[in-house]
């Protein structure tokens, strides 16, 4: 099966998806990244507009991640919202401080990852709304998401897709080519991009998922990020079942 060909398989699972949970329309956080922008625009075509809902959570962002998700918002007219997270962050970090909890900068980016997914499903609740989820193949396999961050959603739709191919599919979908193969980064700090946070590359990862030869060092850290990150991609954890007494 070629990408096209794939991308109509999950079109289909998409629009089946939510007829065949009741709900009435996704939710979904857009970044201006290529995950989320190809989440958004293959949403649209399976469901159309009136059953997507993209929404802007910048905190303390780089303002070009807003811009260029305006940017998709505008060009593919998308129905969006924009809420700022930052005060609630700075909020939460302040009340931790109080009790001298201080938070280092891996978790700091993991509270606006998580408080962003809060602001998502408050208005998903309201709106009867699923939250469609942008992880691919790549951030799957090596946990590179945030529990109950960007990892806590109702659908994954491109989490069997490489990174190469979401930048692929991303244009068949029209997305220009600029947004397509922007740097990837999550924009949680100055400077942070996914693969020196990963201390691998897109095309190492995509390589090793492919089964094709990368270098021993690079396949042992791909092999380590996985099987620490089992935890992220279980079922949670519970004894067995209590058998009561007749």
């Amino acid at each position: 099966m070629n990408l096209q060909d794939y991308l109509k398989v999950i079109e289909k699972f998409v629009s089946d998806y939510l007829k065949n949970t009741g709900m009435s329309k996704y939710m979904l956080g857009l970044s201006g990244g290529v995950d989320s922008s190809l989440v958004a625009l293959l949403t649209q075509k399976a469901v159309g507009n009136d059953k997507l809902l993209v929404v802007m959570i910048p905190i303390e962002s780089n303002p070009d991640d807003l811009n260029d998700a305006k940017r998709i918002v505008k060009q593919f007219k998308l129905n969006s919202l924009t809420i700022d997270g930052t005060s609630i962050y700075k909020s939460a970090l302040e009340s931790l401080q109080k009790e001298n909890v201080l938070l280092n900068v891996a978790t700091k980016s993991n509270l606006k990852v998580r408080i962003r997914m809060i602001i998502l499903y408050a208005i998903a609740q309201m709106n009867n709304a699923l939250v469609i989820g942008t992880d691919n193949a790549d951030e799957r396999y090596t946990g590179y998401f945030t529990k109950y961050g960007d990892g806590g959603v109702d659908l994954l739709p491109i989490v069997h897709l490489l990174k190469r191919e979401v930048v692929e599919a991303s244009k068949l979908y029209g997305l220009p080519d600029d947004l397509a193969e922007r740097v990837p980064s999550a924009g949680l700090f100055s400077g942070q991009t996914d693969e020196s946070e990963m201390g691998i590359s897109y095309r190492d990862l995509d390589n090793f998922l492919m089964g094709q030869t990368i270098s021993d060092e690079t396949k042992e850290k791909i092999e380590r990020l996985h099987r620490i990150s089992e935890h992220k991609r279980s079922p949670i954890p519970s004894p067995v079942p209590f058998r009561r007494d007749s």
